[in-house]
C-alpha cells in the first residue's frame, strides 16, 4: 500500500543554510494498516514465541538470574549499534572495579544503558505511567556519565540535529525543528494511551519509528528509541519478565532496519517496517528461549558435577550458585556474596578450576577475577552478529 510521505517538510535554518526538516504526522497511519491474511499469521506467529518466552520465565527457579544476564547482555548490543567496543566481559569487570584497560568511556556509557533500563522498568513496576517525563528520567541517567553527559541529559533538544553527514545541509535525514518537538513528542504519548491503539506488539513497532523521526534528544536517540520497545511491551503486560530485547536484531540486520525507517517516513510503507519487526520479535523471543533451555541445563549438568565433590561439596555449590548470579567475580567478592572466608571461598574456587567450570582471567597473583567459562561463553556466542 503506497500512503505517500508520512510527514511534511518543513524549511529551517540551522548553522547558517537553509534545510529540509521532516515533521512526522501523529500516529495511526492512514489509510490503516492492511493486516493481510501473511501479516496476520506473522502478528499471532509472534505473540505465540512471547507467550513461550513468557511460560519459560515463569518456571524459571531465579527469574532475576536470567534479567541479570540479559539486562547486561542488551546493554552491550544496543552501545555497540552506536560504536563503542566494550564486551559484556569489560561490563562485568567493569561493576566489579577492575577494568583496566577497558575504554573508560566506552563502558561507562554501557553501565549507563543498564542504569537507565533499570530505572525505567522499576518506575513502572512503582505504578509511574509510561510518558514522556519517564522517557526524560530514561534519558537523563543514560547519558549521566562520560559521553553525552554535555548533551542536556534529560532535556528534549532545543536545538536542530541531524543523522548522518557532516552538516544539515548534506544530511541523511533531518529530524523535526526543535520548535516542534515537544508537540510531536506529546502526540506520541497520546498515542501510547489512545483507546484506539493497536495491540501492543503493532504499538511498539509503530511507536519505535516515530521516535526515531523526532529524534527529541541531542544525543541517545538510538538507545532510547530501543528501549522504549521494552518499556512498552513491559508496560502493557507482554512479558512478565522484560526478557525481548532488539538490539541484536538491529544489529545484525542493520542495513535493512534503516532502509525500512526511511521507507515508511518516504513512502508510508508501516507494512514492511511491521512485518520486519514482528520477524524480529519472533527470532528474539525464540532465541531467548534457547538461551534459558541451555543455561539451566547448564547449572543442573555442573551441579551435578560438584555434588560428586564430597564434604567441599557443600561450601563449593554456595560459591557456584554466586556465580550463577554473576558470572564473574573476585574470591573477595565471592567471600562477601556466600558468608563463607576468603579461604574457604578460595579452596571452592579451586575445586571448580579442577572441574573446569571458572577460569582466571587477569593473569594475575593478586586481585584475580575468576569468570564461569560456559555461562560466558553462551552469552558471548547469542552476542555476536
Amino acid at each position: 500500500m503506497q500512503r505517500g510521505p508520512t510527514g511534511q517538510y518543513r524549511t529551517t535554518t540551522t548553522l547558517g543554510e537553509a534545510v529540509r526538516a521532516f515533521v512526522p504526522h501523529p500516529l495511526l497511519p492512514e489509510p490503516p494498516l492492511a493486516m493481510e491474511a501473511a501479516r496476520q499469521a506473522l502478528l499471532e506467529r509472534a505473540w505465540l514465541a512471547c507467550g513461550r518466552l513468557d511460560a519459560i520465565t515463569a518456571l524459571l527457579p531465579d527469574p532475576d538470574l536470567f534479567l541479570y544476564a540479559y539486562v547486561r547482555r542488551e546493554a552491550v548490543a544496543s552501545c555497540q549499534i552506536e560504536g563503542t567496543q566494550s564486551s559484556l566481559s569489560d561490563l562485568l569487570l567493569f561493576e566489579l572495579d577492575a577494568a583496566p584497560g577497558v575504554p573508560f568511556d566506552d563502558v561507562v556509557e554501557v553501565s549507563n544503558y543498564v542504569a537507565a533500563l533499570e530505572h525505567g522498568l522499576a518506575r513502572l513496576r512503582e505504578g509511574f505511567p509510561l510518558c514522556n517525563r519517564l522517557l526524560r528520567e530514561v534519558h537523563a541517567k543514560l547519558l549521566a556519565h562520560g559521553r553525552g553527559a554535555d548533551k542536556q541529559p534529560g532535556e528534549f533538544r532545543r536545538s536542530q540535529n541531524w543523522i548522518g553527514g557532516t552538516r544539515p545541509g548534506n544530511a541523511a535525514f533531518v529530524p523535526p525543528p526543535p520548535t516542534e518537538v515537544e508537540p510531536c513528542m506529546a502526540a506520541l504519548e497520546r498515542f501510547l494511551h489512545s483507546p484506539e491503539a493497536p495491540g501492543a506488539l503493532v504499538k511498539a513497532a509503530l511507536a519505535h519509528v516515530q521516535f526515531e523521526t523526532i529524534h527529541p534528544f541531542l544525543d541517545g536517540n538510538g538507545r532510547v528509541g530501543r528501549l522504549l520497545i521494552a518499556l512498552i511491551l513491559h508496560h502493557d503486560g507482554v512479558l512478565r519478565q522484560p526478557l525481548l530485547y532488539f538490539s541484536l536484531y538491529f544489529k545484525r540486520h542493520r542495513a535493512e532496519y534503516y532502509r525500512l525507517l526511511d521507507a515508511v517516513r518516504q513512502t508510508g510503507d508501516w507494512e514492511a517496517w511491521l512485518d520486519f519487526f514482528l520477524e524480529g520479535v519472533h527470532q528474539t523471543a525464540r532465541g531467548a528461549v534457547d538461551t534459558a533451555h541451555r543455561l539451566l541445563a547448564l547449572f543442573e549438568r555442573d551441579a551435578a558435577r560438584i555434588q560428586t565433590l564430597g564434604r567441599a561439596a557443600a561450601n563449593t555449590l554456595r560459591v557456584f550458585d554466586a556465580l550463577r548470579r554473576q558470572p564473574l567475580a573476585s574470591i573477595d567478592a565471592l567471600a562477601l556474596r556466600t558468608g563463607l572466608s576468603f579461604a574457604t571461598a578460595a579452596r571452592a574456587i579451586e575445586a571448580l578450576q579442577r572441574l573446569e567450570i571458572v577460569q582466571e582471567i587477569t593473569g594475575k597473583k593478586r586481585e584475580r577475577v575468576f569468570a564461569y567459562r560456559a555461562y560466558m561463553a553462551i552469552l558471548n556466542e547469542e552476542s555476536q552478529g
